[in-house]
């Protein structure tokens, strides 16, 4: 159990380092594969989906371990591709805001949908947060530097999420619950900014 507060509390320092939509202003380093690496890590909305996208596949357990971080990174890096060629996508914030809350409901009320489903539900949030990425690839930065950066990251944290979901799903699964409601507070929160 020590080593299962000693991961929480690493985590925990690492969502509060994260500044509050910072990965949304432009600044930052301007070489490629640096800014796509810190984009994700510098705004506490991708902060918090990513890692709960890694928590939820580990709670759910089994393909979905592999398959709903796979399905994010996946249709990420399309829709950063996306974002790159200058496309607009309306709502980009709350999409993104919207996915915080309803990882959160997921994890906080334990629920287990059809593989597809959850998957595809992944897949959905990472529109949102891949345009993001993408529409903000800095001035002159390596577009290819930049999505491996973001995909390194975005990866990281889904990491991070499934070794979270390791240590408290049959230790602690009220813990799981407490971080799910946590995260629709943090998304509530989030859409009202």
């Amino acid at each position: 159990m020590q080593a299962v507060v000693k991961r929480m509390g690493m985590a925990l320092v690492t969502v509060a380092l994260a500044g509050p939509a910072l990965a949304h202003t432009g600044a930052g380093p301007v070489h490629g594969f640096e800014a796509g690496l810190m984009h994700p890590l510098f705004g506490i909305d991708h902060v918090l989906t990513m890692v709960a996208v890694g928590l939820w596949a580990g709670l759910v357990g089994g393909k979905a371990r592999f398959a709903y971080p796979v399905a994010f990174v996946s249709m990420m890096v399309v829709a950063g591709l996306w974002g790159m060629s200058g496309a607009e996508l309306p709502g980009v914030e709350i999409g993104i805001a919207v996915s915080v809350v309803v990882l959160g409901l997921a994890i906080a009320l334990n629920l287990t949908p059809p593989l597809a489903a959850g998957t595809a539900a992944c897949a959905i949030f990472a529109i949102f947060h891949g345009h993001a990425h993408g529409a903000e690839l800095p001035q002159g930065a390596s577009g290819l530097g930049y999505a491996l950066g973001f995909v390194l990251a975005t990866a990281a944290l889904h990491g991070v999420g499934l070794a979270f979901a390791s240590q408290i799903a049959t230790r602690a699964p009220l813990l799981a619950r407490v971080a799910g409601g946590g995260l629709v507070a943090a998304g509530v929160a989030i859409l009202a900014s």
